[in-house]
Formats: structure tokens, C-alpha cells, sequence
């Protein structure tokens, strides 16, 4: 058998139509097919009427989620997957559909189709998410808290295992505010200051409430690089923030964190941390492109890099968690 025969197109075409899973996956969200089939509408005709959908429609895009995993199909009905039933129907706790509503933005999607011009410059070319009070962020927010819920309980558990001694909590780019807010439901002796642009702290307000933390939830509307953040702070978190920027402004930022904290406080850095050759793990060194076309110099940054930026902060010393199954990792850096 040649060389030749060996070859497959297969990469290409799969890479090339990868825009329709996605595209078919946000149709079944805004349909709400998985919570239809969670109801027990398992039949082209019952989630038809249920999705207010043609019949053909339906069967056509059922048999291709199909065929991606989302669903199990047997003779003519259709169940969800563990996964799917998990994560994709709303009446699940850990409900992650909403998190497209940020994920296939139009903002953050137009800065793929700009790639090439992003690679010949080394940044984005449509505009920065990390523009003041850009309103992307309050679909963050309202968008992403499900998806976030498992990194924040591991982090809870791994910054404050006994949750039985009184805690100062700085949440930096809170967004949601679940990583500060997981915190202060393990722990009522915790305090947590969340710091966003003003529209986004709305939202974390309302899931403060709804955690019932509201009288331990206090803001600061503005920038980080630009409002003061007060002192004696037990911990800061700096989570999926850090990757916006280029070393030198993280640095500077750093230097602000540190003189925040108590002596003995802690930072803790939720991030995508490929390893050393930046191509593996595939989701954290997959990451970089992201931050290629959506931000002016950011980067997915190996856990030697955040050590150095750190040491270069003044802090004593940095440690990493990785946090599977999600592809993020903790750094805990010690002032």
C-alpha cells in the first residue's frame, strides 16, 4: 500500500464544517430540545409540538446530535446522553446551555473570521473584550456561572478547607461572582469584596441574593488596574483575568494585589495553564488562539510563566492545582 493511499481528507473536511456542530448545538439550545426530551417528549412528533418546530426540522436535527453524542436514539425516540442530561437541560442544576449566550457572541465570533489579519498584526483587529465597560461581559456573566460552578467548589475546598476561621476575600473581575460567592456559603465568616464595571456587579449582586450572602457581598465598581482595592485582604482572586494581558501590565497589576493582601495572604489564579511545549493539554494550549483574536497581547500562559510574573510581583512563592475534569488549573502564589 502507498504512502498515498494512506491520506484522508477527513481533518480538513471535519475542521472546515466544524461551525455546523456548533451551529446546530445553539439551534437545540434555543429550541430547548434537551429540556423537552428531559420532560419525555422522546418522538419527532412530541418534541415538534414541545419546540413549536417542524417535524422534519426536528428529525433532521436530532439525528445529528445524534450522531455528534448528544443524544441516544433507538427505533424513533430519542434520550439524553449523561452528559447532555447534566448539563443541557435547564432543569438541571448544572445547566451550562445559557454559557453560549457569551460563547457565540456575535463580538467574540467576528474576531475569528478576522484570524489571518489577527496573526500578520499579534492581536485582535475588531476591538478588545477588555475595552472599558464593554457589555460582553455582563453575557459573561449572565451566561457563564454554570459552567464555572465546578472550578469554584474545587477551589473553595482547596483555599479554605476547614471554612471554620473568618476570611477577607478581594474577587477581582468577579463577573458572575461564584468563585467569591462559593466561598461565603461554605464559610459564613467570610467577606467578599467583588470588584466589575458596574453592570456586571448587578448580576452578581442578584446571585449573592439568591445564595443569601447578600449582607457579606460588598462591590467596587471600575478597573482593576484603576481603583483602590483597600488592605488587609486573607485572599485575592484573580480568576480567567490574567490572560488578557501581556506580562509587564499583569505585573503591574500583581504589585497592586500583593500590597492588598495581609502578610501570609494567598492569590489564587484560575486559568488555562498549557504545559511547557504549548500544545498540550489540548483545551489549555488551545486557549492562546482564543486570546490571538480577542485581545491585543494575551496568552494562555504556562505555569513557569505565572511563577516568574509573580516572583517578579514580590510574591514568595507559587503552586499549581490543576482542576480536572475542567480544563483550568489553580495557582496559589504566597505573599
Amino acid at each position: 500500500m502507498s504512502a498515498q493511499s494512506e491520506l484522508s481528507p477527513l481533518l480538513f473536511f471535519e475542521t472546515i464544517n466544524a461551525y455546523q456542530r456548533s451551529e446546530a448545538l445553539k439551534a437545540a439550545i434555543e429550541l430547548d430540545l434537551f429540556t423537552a426530551i428531559a420532560e419525555g417528549n422522546e418522538t419527532t412528533a412530541a418534541l415538534a409540538e414541545r419546540c413549536s418546530a417542524s417535524e422534519r426540522g426536528t428529525r433532521v436535527l436530532c439525528d445529528y446530535l445524534t450522531i455528534l453524542g448528544f443524544l441516544s436514539k433507538q427505533d424513533s425516540s430519542y434520550k439524553l446522553t449523561p452528559d447532555s442530561a447534566a448539563f443541557l437541560n435547564r432543569h438541571s442544576p448544572a445547566y451550562m446551555g445559557s454559557a453560549v449566550e457569551f460563547l457565540l457572541s456575535p463580538m467574540l465570533m467576528q474576531g475569528f473570521s478576522e484570524t489571518a489579519a489577527a496573526v500578520r498584526k499579534g492581536g485582535t483587529v475588531v476591538g478588545s473584550t477588555v475595552a472599558p465597560d464593554n457589555p460582553i461581559w455582563v453575557k459573561f456573566a449572565r451566561g457563564m456561572a454554570g459552567l464555572m460552578m465546578p472550578a469554584a467548589q474545587m477551589m473553595a475546598g482547596l483555599l479554605d478547607p476547614e471554612h471554620d476561621e473568618p476570611l477577607r476575600v478581594l474577587d477581582i473581575a468577579a463577573g458572575h461572582g461564584r468563585f467569591g460567592i462559593t466561598l461565603a456559603e461554605r464559610n459564613p465568616q467570610t467577606e467578599v469584596t467583588a470588584l466589575d464595571w458596574a453592570a456586571v456587579l448587578e448580576v452578581a449582586k442578584e446571585n449573592a441574593a439568591q445564595a443569601g450572602v447578600s449582607e457579606r457581598y460588598h462591590t467596587i465598581a471600575g478597573s482593576a488596574f484603576e481603583v483602590d482595592f483597600g488592605t488587609g485582604y486573607d485572599i485575592v482572586l484573580l480568576t480567567n483575568f490574567l490572560h488578557h494581558f501581556d506580562p509587564p501590565t499583569n505585573e503591574t497589576l500583581l504589585r497592586k494585589v500583593r500590597a492588598a493582601l495581609k502578610d501570609g495572604g494567598r492569590v489564587a489564579t484560575l486559568e488555562f495553564v498549557p504545559n511547557a511545549d504549548r500544545i498540550s493539554p489540548p483545551p489549555a494550549a488551545m486557549f492562546s488562539f482564543v486570546m490571538l483574536v480577542g485581545t491585543p497581547a494575551g496568552d494562555a500562559y504556562t505555569f513557569s510563566e505565572l511563577e516568574r510574573m509573580f516572583a517578579n510581583a514580590g510574591f514568595a512563592r507559587s503552586e499549581l492545582h490543576p482542576l480536572p475534569p475542567t480544563p483550568e488549573s489553580l495557582v496559589i502564589s504566597y505573599k
